[in-house]
């Protein structure tokens, strides 16, 4: 099958598919995907929009107390951390951007708690350029749609699927591998039956080479 059938058949069952996370700003996505590493899209949703009235935009979060703003967010993991990874985030763009998010990956990429996940989000989402950002579960489906290798690092996953799939399709790509990795193919317990995958799935050899690696 190839990769164009393969994000037809998506479509298909998840034409609406799009970013989950509440924002209603550049600012605002960036700073919920940062919060959302390690955690669910609805468990940062259920703390985003007390913190953006608080906080609406980099100047009034750049100047927050780490413990003040702990408190909007401390049901979801690693709020200790997070905190003071939005705080600094905003500080960088403070300093560096006058508190606009750029678009650019070198730019984006310099920000304090922003990598190439985080980056390609905000590229794709916000700015609509093509990108494709690798997280858990693009990562999990592409090894399973054998797509990528399972000992295949992020990045090369992200080479990898950029090589296979149009560019065009890139934005799309990355919004309908999360449904289908978020709510058919999880981690635990996927949905195989009536899969249009399965029989080409790699999800026994993927779980092995896990183990292996503890």
């Amino acid at each position: 099958m190839t990769t164009d059938e393969i994000l037809d058949l998506l479509e298909e069952r998840f034409p609406n598919a799009e970013c989950e996370l509440y924002h209603q700003n550049a600012f605002q996505l960036i700073v919920a995907v940062v919060l959302s590493a390690q955690t669910t899209d609805q468990s940062v949703n259920r703390v985003t929009p007390a913190l953006f009235e608080r906080y609406p935009d980099a100047g009034t979060m750049a100047m927050a107390d780490v413990k003040a703003v702990e408190g909007y967010i401390k049901t979801i993991g690693l709020y200790h951390n997070k905190s003071r990874m939005i705080i600094g985030l905003a500080q960088s763009l403070m300093e560096h951007f006058q508190g606009e998010v750029p678009s650019s990956m070198k730019d984006l990429t310099s920000l304090s708690g922003v990598g190439r996940k985080t980056a390609n989000v905000v590229r794709s989402v916000w700015f609509d350029i093509p990108a494709l950002a690798v997280d858990t579960h693009v990562e999990r489906i592409s090894k399973r749609l054998g797509l990528a290798k399972v000992q295949d690092s992020v990045e090369t996953v992200e080479t990898k699927l950029k090589r296979k799939i149009k560019r065009e399709r890139w934005n799309r790509a990355h919004h309908l591998f999360i449904f289908f990795g978020r709510y058919m193919c999880t981690a635990r317990n996927p949905q195989c039956e009536g899969c249009p995958f399965v029989s080409f799935c790699k999800k026994d050899k993927l779980e092995a080479y896990r183990k292996t690696k503890g």
